[in-house]
């Protein structure tokens, strides 16, 4: 019984690091389709988040199977009661990068984003890939020097955002409606994605020393 209780254990760990496999995966296309304009990626990003959400609710499943069966204490419960939280906040990041892959599937051909914010959303897509790499590597490795660097990054996708809003309120700006509209919802979907790798950086530190971690902040 204790044997399987183990492999169950290991299978757990194994879902949740294939979860945030898909993750970064799923960051990576969308922010590369809403910088290039590639369609076929923000589709690809759209159709995969299916199977992000069935990853969680596996994830899930498990963690409740393993509550209720295995009476589970110490390290093996922080695993699971983390499992449970980063499953959440996974399928979360999954939903901010379909949404937008959607941005760049809407108007295609044309680019999403118009050319005098370009820089600013690239430098954001670039920050947020990067979070994603780096919380899969932390996910995997459970590396906690990592933390810091998932820190390092959204304090660089929230000041980006500060300037995408200053840059939209300028009334000399040449923006259209839409495309004010469009940039402000590529930015604000950045930058929550951040929030939740932060949340995943700190859910991975309760798990590997049962540290206290405030799990409410970016958790909606």
């Amino acid at each position: 019984m204790r044997e399987l209780y183990r492999q169950e254990l290991a299978q757990l760990g194994s879902e949740i690091e294939r979860m945030s496999r898909g993750v970064a995966r799923a960051i990576e296309r969308a922010t590369t389709a809403l910088r290039d304009g590639d369609l076929a990626l923000a589709e690809q990003t759209i159709d995969a988040d299916e199977r992000l959400d069935d990853a969680a609710r596996e994830i899930d499943e498990m963690c409740v199977h393993l509550l209720a069966l295995q009476g589970p204490v110490a390290s093996d419960l922080r695993l699971i009661l983390g499992g449970l939280r980063l499953s959440q906040t996974m399928e979360r990041q999954g939903d901010l990068a379909r949404h937008i892959a959607a941005i760049a599937r809407k108007t295609y051909p044309t680019r999403s984003i118009a050319e005098p914010a370009t820089s600013l959303i690239n430098r954001m897509c670039e920050a947020a890939a990067t979070m994603g790499r780096i919380q899969q590597q932390l996910v995997a490795e459970q590396d906690l020097t990592l933390v810091a660097q998932l820190h390092d990054a959204d304090d660089v996708l929230d000041d980006l955002q500060t300037e995408i809003r200053r840059f939209c309120a300028d009334e000399n700006s040449d923006l259209t409606h839409q495309q004010v509209i469009d940039l402000t919802l590529a930015a604000r979907f950045l930058e929550r994605f951040g929030d939740h790798a932060v949340s995943v950086g700190r859910r991975v530190s309760y798990i590997v020393n049962g540290a206290r971690a405030d799990f409410t902040t970016s958790d909606h």
